[in-house]
């Protein structure tokens, strides 16, 4: 009986979010009014710099201009951007490190708003760049372009919600995993068709064999932790031997990968952004970006290295050693062998440098892998299928692995106390 009752809750939870992902899919499909997409599509084809703006949006290459086009991506900005204005606002980082349920209201209508004015960023860049485009672009065709792009995008982030609190998963995470996933066919084939003459069936193991160890490696850096033991003041004063273990979950985990993908999201924004505004046409002089990506092995270093830097800094973001001291002294709680207060934090500040150094320097391995095997072998289109990819996609089905076995653990929890 209790078996059927958590299968229950965890498939009304999975249909949900099943459901609820379906719609927001066919919502991608759906045309914006007053957008003439056969000639859209026309010009297009014959445009591969339109083409690629419009991939940019719809993360395939569908040609529709559609209702949710700008699906999730705008409200990833604003907590990118929410982020990195905690770090500098004393006052947001207040209402952060302070977890009421108050303050927490107060940051999520924040995003919300920041979400909201990054669509309709975003939107109008859409609106006006496909002027070249349509035939009959009109400022009151953009104001609608406009609003419909907008409105969709918040309806997205509000059944992303939906999802987070009524379904199975983060609803953010669900969506870019989807989006991920519905691009492999058109990836896998275009990667066919390109290299099935320039590569032989040893080629392809290598290739298999590579991204087995990617995978491998993805899940070391999502599950992989430094673990800092600790010890209450009652234990201590129970004059514990030596030998003796300490009671389970009484640690600190330091995970390798503390900032996710962000480092990954933070240095293709670096990259990418100049080159973005000069094909807008809005810095038509600059071509630091095409010299960049004319040399491979300036641009791979430069990735690796932004990576490391990022990966530091995010780190101290996510985790403040200071903070962490400070909670331990107040629960009277501490690190055997090391004394409350400033030698706390110096030695969470030593051991976090270290595990974020040995993080990064994975992380940066694994964003750089497509490059290797395309320098290894005479293979291309390896750039959608990258490790970026790789690491969404095991991180989300971590995420859902944990969050169900939480569900099925509480249920059994509360049927022992029924």
């Amino acid at each position: 009986m209790k078996k059927s009752n958590d299968n229950n809750i965890l498939l009304k939870r999975f249909l949900l979010s099943l459901g609820i992902i379906t719609f927001i899919r066919l919502g991608t499909f759906l045309p914006v009014p007053g957008i003439d997409h056969g000639y859209l599509a026309f010009y297009i084809q014959r445009h591969s710099l339109v083409k690629s703006f419009v991939s940019t949006f719809s993360g395939n290459d569908t040609f529709v201009v559609g209702l949710f086009t700008l699906n999730i991506f705008p409200y990833i900005n604003a907590s990118i951007l929410m982020q990195l204005l905690v770090t500098i606002f004393p006052q947001l980082a207040k209402l952060q490190k302070d977890r009421s349920s108050e303050n927490k209201r107060t940051l999520n209508k924040l995003t919300r708003l920041i979400t909201l004015i990054w669509a309709f960023i975003q939107s109008s860049g859409i609106a006006f760049y496909l002027k070249r485009a349509l035939f009959n672009w009109s400022p009151f065709l953009a104001f609608e372009i406009i609003i419909w792009l907008t409105t969709g995008s918040m309806i997205v982030l509000w059944l992303s919600e939906l999802i987070t609190e009524y379904g199975l998963g983060n609803g953010a995470s669900l969506l870019i995993y989807t989006n991920i996933l519905s691009s492999f066919p058109n990836l896998g084939k275009k990667l066919i068709s390109e290299n099935s003459e320039s590569l032989n069936f040893s080629s392809w193991l290598i290739i298999g064999a590579i991204y087995f160890i990617a995978i491998f490696g993805i899940i070391l850096l999502q599950e992989g932790a430094r673990i800092i033991p600790l010890i209450s003041s009652k234990q201590l004063g129970q004059s514990l031997p030596t030998f003796s273990v300490l009671p389970e979950n009484n640690y600190i985990p330091l995970r390798f990968n503390q900032a996710g993908v962000m480092p990954i999201i933070l240095t293709t924004a670096v990259l990418v952004i100049p080159n973005y505004f000069s094909n807008l046409g809005l810095l038509p002089f600059l071509t630091l970006p095409s010299i960049i990506q004319s040399s491979k092995i300036i641009y791979w270093v430069g990735y690796f290295i932004l990576i490391l830097l990022f990966s530091s800094f995010y780190s101290t973001i996510v985790l403040n050693p200071k903070d962490v001291s400070d909670e331990l002294q107040k629960m009277a709680v501490s690190i055997p062998g090391i004394r409350p207060g400033i030698e706390t934090t110096f030695y969470l500040k030593q051991v976090m440098k270290r595990v974020t150094l040995l993080g990064a320097f994975i992380l940066a391995i694994l964003t750089t892998l497509p490059n290797i095997i395309e320098a290894i072998l005479p293979v291309s289109s390896f750039n959608g299928l990258g490790t970026t990819s790789l690491l969404i996609l095991v991180g989300v089905v971590l995420d859902l692995s944990r969050e169900m076995r939480s569900i099925y653990l509480s249920n059994i929890y509360n049927d022992m106390f029924d």
